[in-house]
């Protein structure tokens, strides 16, 4: 397998990339000398760059159709023996297959997304794990990758260490945990003046300070949680990718829904309280010891509907239900 060449297809977002990692950390453990490269949108090359497990990450911009095509002739030029497509959409699919690979392998009609984005597999394989990273680990496994530690290869920087702790000096903070409030979809969100109510909670009883994570577009309701935070209000702070590997490696702990910051604060090995309604933990649930979810949706709550409003499965979870949720953290240090 020394001349294999393999393109990983996930072009986003967050959460997903990061349930992916260890399917390229597998692949690259399995075939060392492999050339393994990964085709992603481009506002997700600083998660992977300076990857171990990759040869090369390969961004797509969806800025035209030239864009597109010499993304295409880039994958083409390499010859991929294999192309494994992890997101199961027509997009994804496409690319897939227009890198020209001898062998495209993506999931099955059953568990695609976009079932018609299977007709473009030369195989389809039908994991019988229910953790999406186990998923993730089948398809490789598929094409004779085995099943080691798991890993997951996060970037390190200094620059981004000194960014951070030279924001941590400037506001005088010591102890502190990450919250992150935003999420692709508001269903699958808590609100934000229950942020701001918790950190009232833990800036009264234990001195510690919150620190509000946002992505673009979130400005406003990072503002909103400063503004529910009391005399003591949390810190917002807008970063990279980069800049947040670092703030989550020295973080207390995290607490947020459903989201890419709550996987990435998982995979770094920070305790976490995951907080679910619509979405099933079992599946996208932190893949981490340290973790606790937090979860009151009923039966037929578990829809994964994009809604533009809190769920009522979201809004079941009171402050004190997360308050509990962390002094129970102390048990999985």
């Amino acid at each position: 397998m020394a001349e294999s060449r393999f393109l990983i297809v996930r072009l986003g977002s967050l959460g997903d990339i990061i349930h992916t990692l260890p399917a390229a950390a597998a692949l690259r453990d399995s075939f060392p000398h492999a050339r393994i490269d990964w085709h992603v949108e481009v506002r997700w090359r600083q998660i992977l760059e300076g990857n171990r497990d990759l040869n090369e990450v390969i961004t797509f911009d969806r800025s035209g159709i030239a864009s597109v095509a010499d993304t295409v002739n880039r994958l083409r030029a390499v010859r991929y023996s294999c192309a494994l497509d992890f997101q199961s959409l027509y997009k994804s699919a496409l690319f897939a297959r227009a890198a020209g690979a001898r062998e495209v392998v993506g999931f099955s009609w059953g568990y695609a997304r976009e079932p018609l984005a299977t007709l473009l597999y030369s195989r389809r394989v039908h994991p019988s794990e229910t953790h999406k990273i186990e998923q993730n680990l089948a398809l490789v496994e598929a094409i004779g990758a085995k099943r080691a530690t798991l890993r997951f290869t996060l970037p390190e920087s200094s620059e981004a260490d000194h960014w951070i702790a030279e924001q941590l000096h400037a506001n005088g903070i010591g102890d502190f945990y990450v919250v992150s409030p935003g999420g692709g979809w508001r269903s699958k969100c808590w609100p934000a003046e229950r942020y701001g109510a918790l950190h009232q909670v833990l800036a009264k009883n234990f001195g510690w300070r919150g620190i509000v994570t946002f992505g673009p577009g979130e400005e406003a309701l990072a503002a909103e949680v400063v503004a529910a935070g009391g005399d003591r209000a949390p810190l917002p702070i807008a970063m990279s990718l980069p800049q947040l590997v670092s703030l989550l490696r020295r973080a207390k702990f995290f607490v947020g829904a459903d989201t890419g910051p709550m996987h990435l604060a998982a995979a770094l090995g920070a305790p976490v309280v995951a907080l679910f309604g619509p979405t099933d933990p079992a599946r996208n649930g932190p893949y981490s010891e340290r973790s606790i979810v937090v979860r009151k949706a009923l039966a037929g709550e578990t829809t994964y509907r994009r809604g533009a409003s809190y769920s009522a499965a979201m809004l079941r979870i009171e402050v004190e239900d997360v308050v509990a949720a962390i002094s129970r953290l102390a048990d999985l240090r």
